[in-house]
């Protein structure tokens, strides 16, 4: 592809991401797989321009909206900032590449010329920026943020502003981390073990994945070290009774299912719930390729479930990984960021808490509910267990230290009652974790 057409690939490609709720990497995924033309190299290029300009998006709008030239932001106008801020390019440059040809973006209209000149050799900061655009986070979330991180929000949304690692989570229930490491090696990608993990590898570069040995027998999963984290202090055994009660995608149920695993077999009762057959049906194929066939899939309801009421007190564990903002994994979806507002966060708090009270009801006496989210915001983390334990007395929050000692092994990360992870202080996604046990 020429340097126009991949231009013009990812301003399609932003048009997509902005047009809808989707992730930025789903939508890539299903560009390219109806553009088989498009090389690696050609898509590694499109996607480093697309994930630039989802990071660089506040402060693109910013410099946009201060030329007052009546180039609103918008796809093209955006891609034109970028090019002129980051590449430096000239408004000559840039009008080469929008030249119109074949497969490349139309000409620059006059406003555009403008733009591009106007923003030509300026840097992508400036002194005058807001805080929320400097450090590229909603305006309303400014209060919460600052309120958790008075001192380190420019160091912890900063580490969120970037690239994602690759982390691999190694499935105990066919190999170990050893055979796993050596399997790569064969396969020449290099990987290293996770910091904190102790099932958890690190891929040192980027890498396709799908023809690897290790990816075939389904030794390996894709998962970031702190999503690892969480299914560990589940603390899941064989011989227990398990739900994973929003299951999603399937990743922390493949987890819970290899923690239970003796003589590479599930001992003990796996639920997958969600409300979602579609959701659960996608996971089929990656419980048969890790050997978790044994898993048990199950649509619940939003509210009075049926299974719920037959099965009440009677799991070892209950996971309620609950939908969330997704504030703690912007680095995988920086566009995430824009799709919510206050009136979003509202809707969701009610829902994590619906949510919650349906998932107690299924822990048997002595056993445990995990609340967990992949957000960092307080309310809906710290206050919803505070809201939780005040409205259930019959759960108490256990010391995460203690439960990190008995589950994961090793020198937990600094942490209070609950455990908080962060890009910034962790190296992994954001996370919150609670673990509560039934008096």
């Amino acid at each position: 592809m020429t340097p126009g057409a991949r231009m013009e690939a990812a301003i399609e490609l932003l048009v997509l991401i902005w047009a809808g709720n989707r992730p930025a990497g789903r939508l890539a995924d299903e560009y390219f797989g109806n553009r088989r033309y498009a090389g690696a190299g050609d898509r590694r290029a499109i996607l480093d321009r697309v994930y630039a300009i989802l990071r660089h998006r506040a402060r693109l709008d910013w410099w946009i909206e201060r030329t007052g030239l009546g180039a609103g932001p918008g796809p093209r106008a955006r891609v034109i900032a970028e090019l002129a801020l980051e590449d430096k390019s000239s408004a000559e440059e840039t009008a080469k590449l929008f030249s119109g040809a074949t497969h490349c973006p139309g000409p620059l209209t006059a406003a555009e010329k403008e733009l591009a000149g106007a923003l030509h050799g300026r840097p992508l900061d400036h002194a005058e920026m807001p805080r929320p655009v400097m450090l590229e986070y909603p305006d309303w979330m400014e209060r919460s943020l600052s309120a958790l991180w008075p001192q380190r929000l420019p160091e912890e949304m900063s580490a969120l502003n970037q690239r994602a690692p690759v982390d691999l989570r190694v499935n105990m229930l066919k190999t170990t981390p050893e055979a796993a490491l050596k399997s790569l090696a064969g396969d020449y990608l290099e990987a290293e073990p996770t910091p904190l993990s102790p099932i958890g590898l690190r891929l040192t570069a980027r890498a396709r994945l799908a023809g690897t040995a290790a990816y075939r027998k389904g030794w390996i999963e894709v998962q970031d070290e702190g999503s690892q984290l969480i299914s560990l202090l589940c603390g899941a055994r064989p011989g227990m009774d398990v739900v994973d009660f929003c299951a999603g995608g399937g990743g922390k149920a493949l987890a819970l299912a290899a923690s239970m695993g003796a003589d590479g077999k599930i001992d003990g009762t796996l639920t997958a719930c969600d409300i979602s057959g579609h959701r659960l049906e996608r996971m089929v194929p990656r419980l048969r390729r890790a050997g978790a066939e044994q898993v048990r899939t199950r649509v619940v309801a939003a509210r009075n479930d049926e299974w719920v009421a037959a099965n009440a007190g009677q799991s070892d564990r209950v996971l309620a990984d609950v939908p969330c903002t997704g504030t703690g994994a912007w680095r995988r979806d920086p566009n995430a960021k824009w799709r919510f507002t206050p009136d979003d966060l509202d809707d969701m708090l009610a829902l994590q808490q619906r949510i919650l009270g349906l998932a107690r009801t299924l822990v048997k006496p002595g056993g445990r509910l995990i609340y967990t989210t992949c957000s960092l915001l307080q309310e809906e983390n710290e206050r919803q267990l505070a809201w939780f334990l005040e409205n259930h007395e019959d759960f108490q929050a256990l010391p995460i230290d203690g439960v990190w000692a008995e589950t994961v092994g090793g020198p937990p990360p600094p942490a209070g009652p609950c455990l908080r992870l962060s890009p910034a202080s962790t190296g992994t996604d954001g996370f919150f974790c609670a673990v509560m046990e039934r008096r």
